[in-house]
């Protein structure tokens, strides 16, 4: 699937190990995973994209076991509780969204004892874990030290992630999000060490280098390479599509759990259609008049947490990623892209099944 290159930062969230990875410490801590199934299905963060309306949007889909919100970079300062639900507004409903799922806050950052310190205060004010981003490949992201170009020097990692592990409560799971490395994956074994040997909890890993971007292929096998060396859980993320997809990361890198990103964007009901296929059950995707549908209810959740005057561009954005799955997507994007006005355009999504009849 070709998809335009990304100005959002693909993010990550946490991960269950698989043989050799000590599964049973995964169920420690208890997202809202199907009992009858292990592995688990995490929504990845994408900044500007999946904040808090989408990931409430998504959730209500079924099938994903945890969020993780966009990443709060920590630079200067132990920063006030009100940012902290400005990034993360379900702190204040238990951490989870309204369908019940966990959504742990991401930290980014390049100093270990303000990140520690930031991380201590989510803790107290309600998140239900800590994710690290060491996996964002933004310039402007990596220019200010945060990041994938961390991934360039190991012992940093080590010493963001074990001063964060000290100032957290053990009972609040700590996930780390990494690329292979920075220019190569010369350093991925290393880094992988240095976060088990910090305490994390468990490991995302995106299986491509910052410098690989967002470019096809994902090296899962490199996953697998790592699984090897560690007793540490770990989940796959990069290049799934689809179900299909999904049974080549988990065949390739050794590991169950998942986590999903721009994938689901395109296709919003995958995870559950992943989970009826690790049950054995058939689950018919979702149709475009099911997407239009969708479309509303999220105009409906944006409106209620945002300004009316901006509320048009989320619904503009999110069919930038449906349309290369569903074609109608495209000729709708077609039709209200030069809309500001919140009501006319649920005017012109409820006048109709499909776009073709809009146009008409």
């Amino acid at each position: 699937m070709t998809i335009p290159p990304l100005t959002n930062h693909d993010k990550a969230a946490p991960a269950q190990g698989h043989d050799g990875c000590a599964p049973q410490q995964v169920r420690v801590y208890s997202d809202a995973v199907t009992a009858k199934t292990q592995a688990r299905i995490l929504l990845a963060p994408m900044e500007g994209v999946i904040d808090h309306t989408m990931r409430d949007l998504l959730t209500r889909l079924g099938g994903v076991d945890r969020c993780v919100t966009e990443f709060l970079r920590v630079s200067q300062e132990l920063l006030p509780p009100r940012v902290f639900h400005r990034i993360c507004p379900e702190l204040a409903t238990g951490g989870q969204t309204a369908a019940g799922v966990p959504v742990y806050l991401q930290l980014l950052g390049g100093h270990p004892q303000l990140v520690a310190e930031n991380a201590a205060r989510g803790a107290e004010l309600g998140a239900p874990g800590i994710d690290l981003n060491f996996g964002c490949p933004a310039k402007t992201v990596n220019r200010s030290d945060g990041g994938s170009v961390i991934l360039r020097e190991p012992e940093r990692v080590h010493a963001i992630v074990a001063a964060t592990r000290r100032a957290v409560p053990e009972s609040v799971p700590l996930s780390v999000k990494i690329r292979l490395g920075f220019e190569d994956r010369s350093q991925f074994l290393e880094i992988v060490a240095g976060v088990e040997a910090a305490g994390a909890s468990e490991l995302v890993v995106h299986a491509r280098t910052r410098n690989d971007g967002y470019r096809p292929p994902a090296y899962w096998e490199e996953i697998d390479r790592a699984r090897q060396h560690c007793n540490l859980p770990l989940i796959a993320n990069g290049e799934i599509w689809s179900v299909e997809d999904a049974h080549r990361a988990r065949g390739e890198s050794g590991t169950e759990d998942l986590m999903l990103g721009r994938g689901v964007l395109c296709r919003p009901d995958l995870p559950r259609l992943l989970r009826a296929a690790d049950l054995g059950e058939h689950r018919p995707a979702l149709d475009f008049e099911e997407i239009r549908k969708l479309l509303l209810t999220y105009l409906d959740i944006t409106l209620n947490h945002y300004d009316p005057r901006y509320a048009t561009n989320p619904i503009k954005q999110w069919l930038g990623y449906l349309r290369y799955y569903y074609p109608q997507a495209a000729e709708l994007f077609t039709r209200i892209k030069r809309l500001r006005d919140a009501e006319t355009l649920r005017t012109v999504l409820q006048t109709s099944d499909t776009p073709h009849r809009l146009a008409a």
